[in-house]
Order: C-alpha cells, then sequence, then structure tokens
C-alpha cells in the first residue's frame, strides 16, 4: 500500500537496529521495501523504506529529507521478513543484516558503455595489411567490439581505432553484457541410475509445491549434482529463480562447467571474487528477475529474488557456511528460514550430513532421499588404519613406510596420489635449540607458522608476518630456528626426497596467485598433469579427480585434540570426505590414514565403512549431554584491550544473567585463544533445552546488564560453531 505519510522509516545498513525517520521530497511517492539514497551524518547512504511502526518520531524540525529513490527493485516483502527474523534470532544489529541484502555499489552498475564498430561505407585515407584485413573481417556489415574485430583481423585495438579516426569505421553503442545467459532445462539432460532418477523425481515434484526440506544423502560420487540439477531445471521450467550455494565457489570451476554442460550456459556467481560492477548488475538482475539461476557462497543467500522456487544447500555440512564476524549466522539454517518464507523447496545435499540435519531427518521433519552407490559402477575406497605406534614414519620424516610403499606403486601405475595434511605452512612452531624460545604473534595467544615458500612466519589468527630472525631475540644465538612439526610445504620436501621424479604440487589457500591459481591447479590435477598432490582442507571440497588413485592422511588425529563439542563430527565428515575423492572413476581407489589411535570410535567408524554407527553413536552422546541438537547454546564473547577490563566486564555480565529453571550460565572462563589482534578474550556460554527461546533471553539479559565501557566490546553468537 502506498504510504499517504510525507516521512518513512528508512533502515540504513549501520550497526543500529531500529529504521530511521525521513522527511520525503514533494513529489517522491515511497512504500515499504523501496530502495533510497538518505543522507546520515556527514555522508549519504544507501538504505530501504520500512514497514511503518518500527522508528520512534523524532521533532519534525530535526528529519533530514530522503535524497532520491534508486531506480531498481522495491525489496519484496517476504525477504523484508527473512531480514527482521535473522536479525531477531542472530541478535546481529538489523541494519547489519540490511547491508548484507544490499551489498551493491550502486554507482558501480552502469560502468563504461559497451561499444562495436562495423564499416561506415567509406575507405580510409591510407591502407596497409593490417587495416586491410580489418576491413575484410567486417565486410558482412555485422556488428563486432573493437576486441573481437581485432581478433578476427589478427591486428591490435590501435588499428580498429585509426580506423575509426578515419571515418572507415563507426562506433555503434551495444546493450550491456548479460550477467549471466539464460539456461536451458532442455539442454543436456545426464543419463541417471535407477536411485537417481527416483529421487530426481522427487524433488521436481517437490519443485512443483511449496516449502519441502529433502536431504540429498548419497555417497562420495554418487552423482547429487546431477540429481538436483533436475530439480533446477523443473524451477526454471515454472519461470522461477534457484539459488545453489556453495561452501568454496570462488574455487569450484568444475562445478560451473558441469552446470554449463547440463544447461548450456553458467549461472550467475556471486561471491567474494566478483568484481563490484559485476556484483552490482547481478544484484540488479536477480532482483528484476533476469537472472534464473545464481551459484554462490553463503552471502548470495541475501540477494533479492525476484521470485525464488528452489534452494540448494551443496555440501550442507560444511562449516564454511558459518559466518564469525559481523552478523553471526549459519548459511544452512538460515538457508531453510528463507525457503520457508518463500513457500520454496530446499534441497541439502551431502555424504556426511551434519549431525542437526541427520537428526531431523531420522525424526522425519526432513525426506531423506538416498543414494547408497557410486554412479557409474565404481566401488567406494576401502579406508585402512596404519598405526603410528607399531609403524612410525623414519625419524625426521612423516610418511610411514606403508604409505611410502603405497604411493611408490600409485605412481608407478600412472596413477595419482593425494597426501592430506590440514596445516598450511612449512612447520605450525618455531623453536630456538639453544634456550627453548617459541616465536609467538605479538598480538594473538598463538605460535608463528613458518611459509618457507614466502620466507615468514605468519599469524594465521591476525595476519601478521615477519621474516625469520636470523639471531633468537631471547638468547642471541646465531641459526639456531628449528622448525617442529610438519605443515604441507615440510611434506612436499619429504615427498620430492622420496619421489624426484614425481610431478609434485601443493594446494593451499594461502600460497600466492589466488583464486585464479587454484582453480588452474586443480584444472591441472583432473587433467591428470600432477602425479602427487599435498592439500589442505580446501581438496576435500567437492573436485572431482579422475585418476585419483590413493589418499594419504598423513595425521588423522589432528582434528580430535581441540576440547570442542563436535570435534568427532568435524574429524569424521573430513577423512570422510577426503577418502571419498579416490576411486572416482577408472582406477580403483584406496585410503591410508596414519593415525596414534586407530581404537578410537572415529577411526574405528571410518576403517569399518559403518558411517551409522558413527552417526548412532555420536547422536546417544549429544543427547546426554544436552548439547545441540537436543540443546541450544549461545556464546558471549568478552574482548577488551586488556585483559582485566575484559575479564570484570565478562564477571558483571554473568552475575546479570536472569536465573530460570531451561538455562545454565557457564563462565566466564578465558578462551582457549585468549588473545586475538591484540584483545584479551573471555567467554560465556549459555546452556538450553531445545525448545527455550534462548535468543529472546539472551537480548532480555543483555538489556539488563552493565553496558560495555571503554575497549571493551561483547558479540553473541547463537548457535556457535567454533569454541575457540
Amino acid at each position: 500500500m502506498v504510504m499517504t505519510e510525507r516521512v518513512v522509516d528508512v533502515l540504513v545498513p549501520v550497526a543500529v537496529d531500529s529504521p530511521y525517520t525521513y522527511r520525503v521530497p514533494e513529489g517522491l511517492v515511497l512504500k515499504a521495501g523501496d530502495v533510497v539514497a538518505v543522507p546520515l551524518g556527514a555522508r549519504r547512504v544507501v538504505g530501504c523504506v520500512w514497514p511503518e511502526g518500527r522508528a520512534g518520531r523524532a521533532p519534525a524540525a530535526k528529519l533530514k529529507t530522503v535524497a532520491e529513490k534508486l531506480d531498481v527493485p522495491p525489496l519484496k516483502p517476504e525477504f523484508i521478513r527473512f531480514i527482521d527474523w535473522v536479525a531477531d534470532y542472530t541478535l546481529g544489529p538489523r541494519g547489519m543484516v540490511l547491508r548484507m541484502a544490499l551489498r551493491f555499489d550502486a554507482e558501480a552498475r552502469e560502468g563504461r558503455p559497451r561499444v562495436g564498430v562495423r564499416l561506415k561505407g567509406l575507405s580510409p585515407k591510407r591502407m596497409t595489411a593490417a587495416r586491410t584485413r580489418v576491413m575484410q573481417a567486417l565486410a558482412d556489415g555485422l556488428v563486432r567490439t573493437k576486441a573481437e574485430a581485432a581478433r578476427e583481423a589478427g591486428t591490435s585495438a590501435s588499428v580498429i581505432d585509426g580506423l575509426i579516426d578515419d571515418g572507415a569505421l563507426e562506433t555503434v553503442p551495444l546493450p550491456a553484457e548479460p550477467v549471466a545467459l539464460p539456461p536451458d532445462p532442455e539442454h543436456a539432460a545426464a543419463a541417471l541410475s535407477d536411485a537417481q532418477a527416483a529421487a530426481a523425481t522427487e524433488l521436481k515434484q517437490a519443485a512443483a509445491g511449496g516449502f519441502s526440506v529433502h536431504l540429498l544423502d548419497g555417497v562420495t560420487g554418487a552423482g547429487k549434482t546431477e540429481v538436483y540439477f533436475e530439480a533446477v531445471a523443473e524451477t526454471i521450467r515454472r519461470g522461477r529463480q534457484a539459488l545453489i550455494l556453495l561452501p568454496e565457489i570462488a574455487l569450484t570451476a568444475q562445478f560451473l562447467e558441469r552446470f554449463a554442460a547440463r544447461f548450456g550456459a553458467r549461472p550467475a556467481e556471486w561471491h567474494s571474487q566478483v568484481t563490484p560492477r559485476r556484483r552490482a548488475r547481478a544484484w540488479e538482475a536477480v532482483a528484476k528477475g533476469e537472472v534464473q539461476v545464481v551459484a554462490g557462497a553463503r552471502s548470495a543467500l541475501f540477494l533479492p529474488f525476484r521470485n525464488l522456487g528452489l534452494i540448494v544447500v551443496d555440501e550442507e555440512h560444511d562449516s564454511a557456511y558459518k559466518q564469525e564476524d559481523g552478523v553471526h549466522y549459519h548459511a544452512r539454517d538460515m538457508a531453510v528460514v528463507r525457503a520457508q518464507l518463500n513457500q520454496a523447496p530446499i534441497v541439502l545435499a551431502s555424504a556426511t550430513p551434519s549431525l542437526e540435519t541427520e537428526v531431523n531427518a531420522r525424526r522425519g521433519r526432513y525426506q531423506r532421499l538416498k543414494l547408497p552407490e557410486r554412479f557409474g559402477g565404481s566401488s567406494i575406497p576401502p579406508l585402512e588404519a596404519i598405526d603410528l605406534r607399531r609403524a612410525p614414519p623414519p625419524r625426521g620424516r612423516w610418511i610411514s613406510p606403508p604409505l611410502a610403499a603405497a604411493i611408490a606403486e600409485t605412481i608407478a601405475r600412472g596413477e595419482q596420489v593425494l597426501l592430506f595434511l590440514n596445516r598450511r605452512g612449512y612447520a605450525p612452531l618455531t623453536l630456538c635449540r639453544a634456550c627453548g624460545h617459541r616465536m609467538r604473534c605479538p598480538s594473538c595467544d598463538s605460535w608463528l607458522v613458518e611459509h618457507r615458500f614466502r620466507k615468514r612466519l605468519v599469524c594465521h589468527h591476525c595476519g601478521y608476518a615477519m621474516p625469520r630472525p636470523e639471531t633468537c631475540p631471547k638468547c642471541g644465538t646465531a641459526e639456531s630456528f628449528v622448525a617442529c612439526g610438519p605443515g604441507v610445504e615440510r611434506l612436499e620436501e619429504e615427498v620430492q626426497a622420496l619421489y624426484p621424479e614425481a610431478r609434485t604440487l601443493v594446494l593451499s589457500s594461502d600460497l600466492a596467485g589466488g583464486v585464479e591459481r587454484l582453480r588452474a591447479e586443480l584444472d591441472a590435477v583432473a587433467r591428470g598433469e600432477i602425479d602427487l598432490v599435498i592439500g589442505t582442507q580446501l581438496v576435500a571440497k567437492g573436485h572431482h579427480f579422475p585418476q585419483l588413485a590413493l589418499v594419504g592422511v598423513i595425521d588423522a588425529d589432528l582434528g580430535l585434540a581441540w576440547g570442542d563439542p563436535r570435534a568427532a563430527e568435524r574429524t569424521f565428515q573430513l577423512l570422510h570426505q577426503v577418502a571419498g575423492r579416490a576411486g572416482r572413476a577408472a582406477a580403483a581407489g584406496r585410503a591410508m590414514l596414519q593415525t596414534h589411535q586407530p581404537e578410537h570410535p572415529v577411526m574405528a567408524a571410518l576403517i569399518a565403512g559403518d558411517r551409522d554407527a558413527f552417526y548412532d553413536r555420536e547422536i546417544a552422546a549429544r543427547e546426554e549431554a544436552g548439547l545441540p541438537p537436543f540443546g541450544r547454546l549461545a556464546s558471549l564473547i568478552v574482548s577488551a584491550a586488556d585483559g582485566p577490563s575484559a575479564q570484570g566486564h565478562a564477571q558483571r555480565l554473568a552475575a546479570a544473567a536472569p536465573s530460570v529453571v531451561e538455562v545454565r550460565v557457564l563462565g566466564p572462563a578465558e578462551a582457549p585463544l585468549a588473545l586475538v589482534r591484540g584483545r584479551h578474550r573471555f567467554r560465556i556460554l549459555a546452556k538450553s533445552t531445545r525448545g527455550f527461546d534462548l535468543p529472546d533471553y539472551v537480548r532480555a539479559w543483555l538489556a539488563n546488564a552493565p553496558a560495555p565501557k571503554g575497549s571493551v566490546r561483547v558479540i553473541v553468537d547463537i548457535d556457535p560453531q567454533s569454541f575457540l
């Protein structure tokens, strides 16, 4: 309904929870959802007209005036309800949630206009061989961009410019290049197995209806992507939009190629590597309904879809879906909420579902669709444990004799090997052998990690880096520092010594070259140009390496060392996914786990291939402890520039917690990472029963607690995933 008042409430993308009231200029008509530019202090910001009744009315004399209404589609009512829901649940400021929804540069939408060239009919003042080739290439009278004309004629753009100046060519304005070409649901439907076809039929039926949640539960290599592509195709046929969330979309060029093979065109991409101009154009195209499919990282959940008809969360168990800064939210859980508000189906796909999703499927809240076998007849690789207590590696080495022999045999057969170690850099600890001094980050409670490729010692928490010192800063001994423990760079040294003829590659997110380098390297592995890959957890994220026959996990126990209630679950998921990279095509697969505790329930379940046994045990333990999904948690991190201020406020905050039977408040206690970026940290944990409204409890608690002073900050995380 169009507002008749001459004032409107406008929510602005800053850390405020309520809209501000603005005066509407004469002749401008505004309604809820309109995107507007408004003055805020000395600057101008883009905000959204919010439903009435949210802001307190300021005196008319103090009201500022809306600067303009932007020529973009308004935010739809269900999207505004989603923003409100996320803010209320996470306790994040409403304005900061809106900021995620308006994450585009309004001025970047225009960019430089596209210009084409064609023959004008006049002869150039002088002719050269290059100019002759251009005139011949454009003789058909068709319009081409300058780059296309130069490429076809085998010349440079300066030759094209010269012909324009001579009057032989004329420029023609071209429409903006589309953000994404329309996908064709009938382009190339995949041949599906019986199990895939049955699951695809279920999902196509769901795409025709309202809200539903399906768990697409398939072993690694079962072809889950091809199945949910059929749901995407049905959504396109019905004229609605689809959103596919991926944990590492910036790296998954293979996914984009598979999408293009199925639909004849790539989807629109949305992630941190997209340029500001392309991001702005994609935002507007999504809002207008011009883009039918978006593949994106978790932030794509906050795009203003005009007619959202399907959400897919691929690898739904992945921890990358949790945002740990700004507004703390879990994209998988918020995706379910958005699907419900839009009355759209949602598909959660995984070979190792999160415990929350597994319990929901077992209790019938989500419908499970099973793909129990790999597509194409390949078998799931058997997992073998190498007991490092009985078969340790040689002193100063990290590869045990059984694994070393298996690597040599695999390379000799012309097949690929993946060695997995979830430690970036050369070594996790650098210490002085003369006095024992350890190199620490000056701003964090963590050791500096040596990165020998970069010749730096680096903090993985704040990014601090320094050259490796020539002398110990404590005792002054020269050349006394030694590396302790392995990282992927150190493992590469060992591999090159053992297999000097092998083509070796380290895949790690912190190496120079960024996303484009990683994409190129992953493609090289898929083409079989690398014999031995050494990688961190990014190699576990859905990549398809057809010639990979052996996976070796260097330290399978690594993830179990943290005092984290999800440590066992995450370790099981990660190792299961890594092992699942092997044997996905012609080569028979094999996985070997180096461990000091093969009897651990996680290792035993992996080796036995008994996923259900692991889930049974873990679900029973969580239920007995009242931990998620059978209870609820809220984390409050109190930080300050000095320890006493942080500890004092944390104690006062804990003392102010309302006493209710459904909630137990634990702490404050010094956080495991007690110092990060120069800030001292204390943690309070609130634990409640499942049906209790914990966000509302924390909201009331903070409203009546002492306000932070000075450098003190309080960060709230509902449903925390990290306990550091």
